[in-house]
């Protein structure tokens, strides 16, 4: 597997991995009704934009076929939209994105980092050396709901 950049043409792409992975992972977190809602078939106009102005990754087959996706919000200093493909699941993917987003990061001078996890993912993110800070409610405006999670935050060593 082969971890690259994202280009704004992969959005739907990139859209389809987020809602896969969100239908499978959470579904014993959240409701079938808050799901279907948080995971709407048309990709919103600004997605394509987040992947152009943000270190948007992707984990691509030999083939070039995006699997699994993650980015860094430059305004926020957040790892956001960590996803797999659920038939990737389990290939170390997520962590191979997770380590070039903190590498992206200490480039860019962050010495931090902070995210928000589902309860199905926290696990995940403790492994790649995050710690939870707090549990949290957030209103997903594209869910209608407010969805339950955790505020975690790792700290970033020069060099690691």
């Amino acid at each position: 597997m082969t971890i690259r950049l994202a280009v704004p043409e992969e959005a739907e792409t990139l859209w389809h991995i987020r809602n896969a992975a969100i239908q499978q992972g959470c579904k014993a977190v959240y409701s079938p009704e808050v799901i279907e809602a948080w995971t709407p078939q048309a990709m919103p106009d600004n997605y394509r934009v987040v992947i152009e102005e943000n270190p948007f990754y992707v984990a691509v087959t030999p083939e070039n076929i995006p699997v699994a996706s993650g980015y860094l919000d430059l305004r926020t200093g957040s790892v956001e939209a960590i996803f797999t493909l659920p038939q990737w699941s389990g290939r170390g993917l997520a962590s191979a994105i997770i380590a070039a987003l903190k590498q992206e990061a200490r480039r860019r001078g962050f010495t931090r980092l902070t995210l928000a996890s589902t309860p199905n993912a926290c696990r995940f993110y403790q492994q790649q050396g995050f710690r939870v800070i707090q549990e949290n409610r957030y209103h997903s405006k594209m869910a209608r709901a407010d969805l339950r999670c955790f505020d975690m935050e790792c700290e970033l060593i020069p060099g690691e």
